[in-house]
């Protein structure tokens, strides 16, 4: 799904981020080595490297990741790498999540805010191509497979497991509603309508579940922590097959856990059915999933249909936005990044289908 989208040049790069943590640091002297520019997703720029550097106490080296907001190519309404960072930092302890090194609101050093966070080692389910196709979970036996699965989903019933929500308000999402389900699809349709001028791809199916978001919202007052991004290829496996750790926290926000469990259901079955690829023998199908969850949870879930459609018309909205980005910027057909749109809508129309 994703596509290089960082253009900064390396030396330039090397020799601002030197000067930056040469300052922040107090260091005598900072090297910079091994920086890569990744292949990465348009939600934030991402960059890996190493810092050496020498104070009064001596001699240090750490290996970082630099994640720095994005300006012009954003898929989000309001991109905020600060709030990233600083659900990150909320979480530690609590589930796997890398250790935030330092938070720069200031958008003067790379032309936007960033933060750096300490290189987590691991291997992450690959999208592109699918991780049901090929790469390192399809080589692994079922057992193993089926020990990937059910550790993420045991970190994401760990993660809606977290009862004191007081550090956590700030996800709350801002606007009109009683509840934070209420605020959130009041989000999703202000997010809507700022993508009008891409929604060219299924724009019925993406309409029609728009309305249905809205008009049979359940009442629903649960306001725990969601992920908004919750999927495997989110999460980053240590070589016992254990998490590692858990990113992408950009759609972080308070709301029913379903949201969440839809979420990862739906992006599995764009990643595996939509695409004509086999499920792996290990990996949960959709209803083996909600149950599992269920299972693990001590809790049934509610509505989850409507939270389906609900995910599929995030989806829908985040891949028009997508396609768009693919196209103005060389990395892919208009024909090939259509598809990225019309793969969602597909599921997401019999999910409306099959409730009338």
């Amino acid at each position: 799904m994703s596509s290089a989208v960082t253009s900064r040049d390396p030396h330039e790069t090397t020799a601002t981020l030197a000067a930056y943590l040469g300052r922040r640091l107090g260091a005598l002297q900072v090297t910079i080595g091994d920086l890569t520019l990744p292949k990465a997703g348009f939600s934030n720029e991402t960059i890996l490297g190493r810092a050496d550097w020498t104070d009064g106490d001596g001699a240090h080296t750490k290996e970082f990741v630099l994640r720095i907001q994005p300006t012009g190519h954003q898929l989000f309404v309001t991109p905020d790498a600060i709030r990233q960072a600083q659900v990150v930092s909320a979480l530690a302890g609590l589930v796997p999540v890398p250790h935030v090194w330092l938070t720069e609101p200031d958008p003067t050093v790379f032309g936007a805010p960033f933060y750096l966070m300490d290189r987590t080692h691991g291997r992450v389910p690959p999208d592109v191509p699918t991780f049901h196709k090929k790469g390192w979970v399809a080589e692994l036996p079922e057992r193993q497979q089926r020990a990937v699965h059910e550790n993420g989903l045991r970190e994401l019933v760990r993660l809606h497991g977290i009862t004191d929500l007081a550090p956590f308000q700030f996800l709350d999402t801002p606007g009109d509603g009683t509840t934070a389900l209420e605020r959130y699809v009041h989000h999703i349709h202000r997010w809507y309508e700022w993508c009008a001028p891409v929604r060219v791809h299924a724009p019925e199916v993406i309409d029609r579940a728009m309305e249905f978001a809205l008009s049979e919202m359940p009442t629903d007052d649960t306001g725990g922590i969601v992920w908004g991004d919750a999927r495997m290829g989110n999460i980053m496996f240590a070589d016992d097959l254990s998490v590692a750790a858990m990113f992408d926290w950009e759609g972080a926000t308070l709301g029913p856990p379903e949201i969440d469990v839809a979420w990862w259901v739906l992006f599995d079955e764009f990643l595996c059915e939509s695409r004509g690829a086999t499920r792996l023998p290990g990996i949960a199908g959709r209803q083996e999933f909600f149950d599992r969850y269920e299972q693990l949870g001590g809790r049934s879930l509610r509505s989850i249909d409507y939270y389906s459609v609900l995910g599929g018309l995030v989806l829908s909205i985040i891949n028009s936005r997508l396609a768009d980005l693919l196209v103005k910027s060389g990395a892919s057909e208009p024909a090939v990044a259509a598809k990225f749109v019309t793969w969602v809508t597909d599921i997401t129309a019999r999910h409306l289908d099959a409730l009338g």
